[in-house]
């Protein structure tokens, strides 16, 4: 399992920063969250460049997806991993699912 952080950087662009939940004490407290939903995204579903509408958890149940960066980077998500998005604002970024199956996705609002 392996949890990241999207945020923007001081050059509008998305940034992920790899969290290791031992290393970072507040990822290991209550947050304070609204609404949960689970979605599904076939195989080859493409999300062109956009932002993060809201702080939110989205962990991957199933299947796997890569997250796209300006800089050309490429950061890929499996069963089990937790991404913290924050990037609000910005060039944002992609996603693409890239497994033979569903990705199934739960996705945690966070109250601010």
């Amino acid at each position: 399992m392996g949890s990241i952080r999207m945020y923007t950087g001081d050059d509008g662009t998305t940034k992920i920063e790899e969290i290791n939940p031992s290393e970072h004490p507040s990822w290991n407290t209550l947050h304070d969250a609204s609404k949960i939903v689970f979605r599904a995204q076939e195989p080859g579903f493409f999300s062109d460049w956009h932002i993060a509408p809201r702080r939110q958890y989205i962990i991957t149940l199933s299947g796997e997806a890569e997250i796209g960066l300006k800089d050309g980077t490429v950061h890929r998500l499996g069963a089990g991993d937790v991404n913290l998005a924050e990037d609000l604002t910005g060039a944002g970024h992609t996603t693409r699912v890239v497994s033979d199956v569903p990705r199934i996705t739960a996705t945690v609002h966070l109250e601010d």
